[in-house]
C-alpha cells in the first residue's frame, strides 16, 4: 500500500501533530506516525513498517500557503537530520528555520534529541484527537534512572 487509505483525513491529522510540536523542537516521521492508529483496513505491522513514509508524504504535501500554520520543518528523520535532498533550496530553508529557532547541528548535520526532542501534546489533546501517546525524544535524565523490568 503505497498511500494512506483515506489520504485527506490520514493528512489532515499529520497536519494538526505538527501544530502542536512547539517551536526549537523537533519531531520524527516516526515519532508522528505513532501517534496515529493504523486504518482498519491496513494491518498493524504493515502500517508500522509505512507510516513514517505516510508522514512524509503529507509532509511534503504542505502547500506555500498551509506553510504559514504548519511548521513543516519541525520535523526531521529518526537519525536527526533533514530528509530532504541536500543542498537543495528547501533543505537550507529547512535548516535556516530550524537554526533561528534555537535547533544546534553537529558535525553530522544532526540535532540532539536530548535537546529539542518534542516528547508530544498533552494527554488532553491526545484523548480529543483520539490519538496515541508518541514514543519520546528525549532519554530519561541521568538522576531519574528508568524503572527496572523484573520481567
Amino acid at each position: 500500500m503505497l498511500m494512506p487509505p483515506d489520504q485527506v483525513t490520514y493528512y489532515q491529522t499529520v497536519w494538526n501533530i505538527v501544530r502542536q510540536i512547539p517551536t526549537g523542537q523537533v519531531a520524527t516521521y516516526g515519532q508522528i506516525a505513532t501517534m496515529i492508529p493504523p486504518p482498519e483496513s491496513v494491518n498493524p505491522p504493515d502500517y508500522d513498517r509505512i507510516a513514517p513514509r505516510w508522514v512524509g508524504y503529507a509532509m511534503n504535501a504542505v502547500s506555500a500557503r498551509d506553510a504559514q500554520d504548519i511548521p513543516w520543518w519541525r520535523v526531521i528523520n529518526s537519525k536527526g537530520g533533514i530528509s530532504l535532498a541536500e543542498g537543495s533550496q528547501s533543505a537550507t530553508l529547512q535548516r535556516s528555520r530550524l537554526e533561528s529557532e534555537g535547533i544546534i547541528f553537529n558535525e553530522k548535520d544532526q540535532v540532539d534529541f536530548n535537546q529539542c526532542g518534542w516528547n508530544g501534546p498533552d494527554d488532553d489533546w491526545l484523548r480529543e484527537n483520539d490519538l496515541s501517546k508518541p514514543r519520546p525524544l528525549r532519554k530519561p535524565p541521568k538522576d531519574k534512572p528508568e524503572q527496572m523490568n523484573l520481567l
